[in-house]
């Protein structure tokens, strides 16, 4: 059974934020991988993008260009990530703040571009 999970979306100039519910594949935050926080973070950023944008269609997502943090709450840990049009509030998770806050690391320093193709389309980040 997959996660679910609500991320809140405040854009720059907006004072209202914007629910999104996500799931992902992987029910057990505990026991993800780089490459399922990869998915989530990505998919973090294209809720920001579908606010930004709503009648835009699907856009390639790079982990650059975004500050995030990892922040522990009563019920588990939430992602926080700021972009440059706005910021992003997804969770909580129940996972040790530390081992999410090494995997986010990890995870961005893996998501390097295979080629020079990805800067033919655009990219949200």
């Amino acid at each position: 059974m997959p996660i679910v999970y609500d991320v809140e979306i405040v854009l720059r100039e907006r004072n209202f934020a914007v629910t999104e519910r996500l799931e992902h594949p992987a029910s057990d935050p505990a026991a993800w991988t780089e490459g399922d926080v990869a998915s989530v973070l990505k998919d973090i950023l294209r809720a920001i993008d579908r606010v930004r944008h709503p009648d835009g269609g699907a856009r390639h997502v790079a982990l650059r260009g975004f500050s995030w943090i990892v922040e522990p709450t009563p019920e588990g840990v939430v992602i926080a990530i700021e972009i440059q049009s706005g910021a992003a509030v997804a969770g909580p998770f129940r996972v040790d703040q530390r081992r999410l806050d090494r995997l986010v690391a990890s995870a961005i320093a893996a998501d390097r571009p295979a080629s020079p193709a990805h800067l033919q389309s655009p990219v949200v980040h």
